[in-house]
């Protein structure tokens, strides 16, 4: 008989060693009260506070209760709902602001980047604006060109046209004079030769 409560026993210890090397937590709830049993019926011997560390000994899946040991080392029993793997909020804080200041750091760093790559930004769009607008006061001015050009070889082109056409009229008035000259000159040609006088005798 003492062999099977020896047994049972280290039976026991084995199945509740794994739990009891587990942490757990007290959930966020104000407090909750630990009882002497597992139940509301058995007297209370103490609170504990909201996110305390504690280890679980055993559950009392029936009652809903778990038997556990908190951070003072007192072994008592509280409602399994209360009891969670999750760490309590003063634990998860500090590491939540730690992280948050991380955030914080590396969204400060990347404004800064951003900053100085807005500005390097804004001073390329200014060289560019200026190469555009030094761009376009040289094209201006050789449209400006182009068109004096164009206007200079119009009238280069109307005077060429216009000298063509003197030059036409002159040699129009000098072939005129010149058929004048010929045909006055034929007409008043044979008056000047003096003719031969026909001889009398006969002979011819």
């Amino acid at each position: 008989m003492k062999h099977l409560y020896s047994a049972l026993i280290l039976l026991f210890v084995l199945v509740t060693a794994p739990q009891a090397m587990a942490e757990n937590y007290i959930s966020d709830e104000l407090f909750t009260y630990m009882h002497s049993g597992p139940s509301t019926q058995y007297r209370i011997i103490g609170s504990v506070d909201a996110g305390d560390k504690i280890t679980v000994l055993k559950r009392d899946q029936n009652a809903g209760y778990s038997q556990i040991v908190d951070s003072r080392g007192r072994k008592g029993w509280v409602k399994s709902d209360f009891v969670t793997t999750q760490p309590g909020l003063k634990e998860r804080v500090p590491a939540l602001e730690a992280e948050l200041k991380k955030v914080k750091t590396a969204l400060s760093s990347a404004q800064d980047d951003a900053k100085a790559q807005q500005k390097g930004l804004v001073e390329s769009l200014k060289k560019r604006n200026a190469q555009i607008e030094k761009l376009e006061t040289h094209s201006s001015e050789l449209n400006k060109k182009l068109i004096d050009a164009q206007n200079e070889i119009r009238a280069l082109r109307a005077k060429i046209d216009t000298q063509k056409d003197d030059l036409l009229m002159r040699w129009f008035t000098y072939g005129g004079m010149v058929a004048g000259g010929g045909l006055l000159f034929g007409l008043v040609l044979p008056h000047l030769i003096p003719r031969k006088k026909r001889r009398r005798d006969g002979w011819a």
